[in-house]
């Protein structure tokens, strides 16, 4: 005789339902709460055409960053004040050459004061001059 005819049909039932049913433990299996990403503390866009920049004044918070879009059709390197050493934020250094379409954003702009920026190649041109105020 056979295993399987010596097995009644009740038992053969089990097993074929118990293997249907994986046979494991039928809770569900609690999942990780995805982590929300945490928001940037507030951020502002500044456009340069071939009017200049606009606005040339934005208020951020601190730990802000400024994104610089470049909407000319000519090249723009965005520099900190003073010209030409570019030392009093430098976190807008980070633009710095941007190609006509290219956009790029400051670093962190931790401190509290207002920054002032300019295009280094055109430091005299006002219409390309403006401020950062991180409150």
């Amino acid at each position: 005789m056979s295993f399987s005819q010596r097995l009644s049909p009740a038992a053969i039932a089990f097993i074929v339902i118990a293997a249907a049913c994986g046979g494991g433990d039928s809770s569900p299996t609690p999942s990780s709460p995805t982590p929300t990403p945490t928001p940037a503390p507030g951020s502002a866009t500044i456009t340069i055409t071939s009017s200049g920049v606009s606005p040339r004044s934005v208020t951020v918070a601190t730990g802000s960053r400024v994104m610089f879009v470049n909407n000319d059709s000519r090249a723009h390197d965005m520099a900190s004040d003073p010209h030409p050493e570019h030392t009093a934020c430098p976190a807008i250094n980070d633009v710095g050459f941007l190609q006509p379409g290219q956009s790029r954003s400051t670093g962190n702009l931790n401190t509290p004061r207002t920054c002032g920026f300019h295009d280094h190649n055109q430091s005299s041109n006002t219409s390309l001059q403006g401020s950062i105020i991180i409150q």
